[in-house]
């Protein structure tokens, strides 16, 4: 059913223009549909990390990371990267009193994920920020690393 009235993001008339699709509203969740017929959502087009040609998906990532003990809360996202247009990058809050090294992380997550897949670096943050629902803000992550390059992937 069609309704462009109702589904609008509040005060953003850019962002709802861009996520109308012939009149139907969209906010780029990334599905796939298995052999039985059932839809999985796996991500959102808007944090697909493009590095060499490859698609890669955030959430993968962020489960495996968040099934390491000292993890607490975790961010990845796609940075600039010369050689491949982006970098997966880690950014990670650990547990009170816990300890983990960008080593030890980035080799937990090449045990568990194709070598692609990896984050190739890890930065370490008390908090990672949060809107007043806890929804992850990853625009305001991402801001850090891409806010002296003139355009974005």
């Amino acid at each position: 059913m069609r309704n462009e009235a109702l589904a609008q993001y509040f005060k953003k008339p850019e962002a709802t223009a861009r996520s109308m699709r012939d009149g139907f509203f969209s906010v780029g969740d990334i599905a796939y549909r298995d052999s039985e017929g059932y839809y999985f959502i796996c991500d959102r087009k808007i944090d697909m990390i493009i590095s060499g040609g490859a698609n890669i998906y955030p959430a993968e990532i962020e489960a495996v990371l968040s099934a390491h003990p000292a993890v607490l809360d975790v961010a990845v996202i796609g940075v600039p990267d010369a050689h491949w247009g982006e970098s997966v990058k880690a950014v990670v809050s650990l547990r009170p009193g816990a300890n983990a090294s960008e080593e030890e992380l980035i080799t937990y997550c090449t045990e568990q994920l194709a070598s692609y897949k990896k984050p190739r670096s890890v930065d370490f943050v008390d908090e990672l920020p949060r809107n007043p629902a806890g929804k992850l803000l990853k625009t305001r992550i991402r801001e850090a690393y891409w806010k002296d390059l003139d355009h974005r992937i």
